[in-house]
């Protein structure tokens, strides 16, 4: 874990309130995927939490920049955020985090609601630009269509890797593409579109909540314990 200085290349907005932030680190960061960094925007007070967040890594560790991803709102370091130029620099600290894939899993899942896709870009990203044979399943859900972040990047994914299955659901209103999904993730869902819950490892990101109610659903179905790697996001 070092701090190092990025430089603003890039802004990408993916929904009307989620937008990412492209990155030029001043020295290679080596992380893996699903860990995160701290942005640190008040220096001289590293333990102010309103202004010095954690993000996860939304871009493969095989890019030659890093990404974050943010929902937007008023708060301070949104704000910061929404008003960084290009080329602006800003200070990091990375890589943090323990829930990662490893190369040499064959099978993964993921749970996930709303903003807590980032850090399954970096993976699934990463299964893509390393060209490697993991059988990877998503459940994906959010309140309405246009909030489905990353949809066209993950359309692409599982259009070339017939590996990689997607699932979008919605819970708050019918969707009116025919292969959304509506209503919550439940064990009738799960099992209807996840095969192999046995063998597989499931990654569960987002708020402390949904993570519980993800984790306590993937022993249900019979998934093993300790196949189970969780990161709640706190603060986000």
């Amino acid at each position: 874990m070092r701090e190092i200085r990025l430089r603003l290349a890039e802004r990408i907005k993916r929904t009307e309130t989620i937008e990412s932030f492209r990155f030029i680190p001043q020295e290679k960061i080596e992380f893996m995927p699903g860990q995160f960094l701290q942005l640190i925007f008040d220096e001289a007070g590293r333990a102010n939490p309103g202004l010095n967040k954690y993000l996860s890594f939304s871009s493969s560790p095989a890019k030659d920049y890093v990404e974050v991803t943010k929902r937007l709102s008023e708060s301070s370091f949104s704000q910061r955020l929404k008003n960084l130029k290009i080329d602006d620099n800003v200070l990091c600290k990375a890589p943090l985090g323990s829930c990662v894939f490893r190369e040499s899993y064959e099978k993964i899942g993921f749970l996930i609601g709303g903003i807590g896709i980032t850090p399954v870009i970096a993976i699934i990203e990463y299964i893509i630009d390393k060209k490697l044979p993991t059988d990877v399943s998503l459940l994906y859900s959010n309140r309405d269509e246009p909030e489905i972040a990353f949809k066209k990047e993950l359309d692409y994914w599982q259009a070339i890797n017939k590996k990689i299955k997607v699932f979008y659901t919605v819970t708050d209103c019918e969707p009116k593409d025919k292969n959304c999904l509506f209503g919550r993730i439940d064990k009738e869902m799960f099992l209807a579109k996840v095969e192999d819950t046995g063998e597989r490892a499931f990654f569960i990101f987002g708020p402390p909540r949904m993570v519980e109610a993800m984790a306590a659903l993937c022993l249900q179905v019979g998934c093993k314990e300790e196949n189970i790697r969780k990161e709640s996001f706190i603060g986000y």
